[in-house]
């Protein structure tokens, strides 16, 4: 069973940065595309951003391209989400999640998310 824990989120003004950061358990992640995605209030569940399980290719929304950095390190099985220049728009709740289907960014496995909130 794979379990998925985020931390890094909180609290930080329009314009900052944050670095939300998820570990995965068990010895298959090298073989998992993850994502990253997010949920405000009222609002569905959004992707935000997903990286091949080779590590080669990244997929952005567009709202994150350009601000929004996805990484992964294979050997402490933990994929990043590297936030620049963050908008209140950005404030939700951001979910990790283990990519099932790239073609229509389906996830599949989901960890219990990490809050960010953007003040202006």
């Amino acid at each position: 069973q794979v379990q998925l824990v985020e931390s890094g989120g909180g609290l930080v003004q329009a314009g900052g940065s944050l670095r939300l950061s998820c570990v995965v358990s068990g010895r298959s992640f090298a073989s998992y595309s993850m994502g990253w995605f997010r949920q405000a209030p009222g609002k569905e569940r959004e992707f935000v951003a997903a990286i091949r399980w080779t590590g080669g290719d990244t997929y952005y929304a567009d709202s994150a391209k350009g601000r929004f950095a996805i990484s992964r390190d294979n050997a402490k099985n933990t994929v990043d989400l590297q936030m620049n220049k963050l908008k209140p728009e950005d404030t939700a709740l951001y979910y990790c999640a283990r990519i099932v289907n790239l073609t229509t960014m389906k996830g599949g496995y989901w960890g219990q998310g990490t809050q960010v909130t953007v003040s202006s």
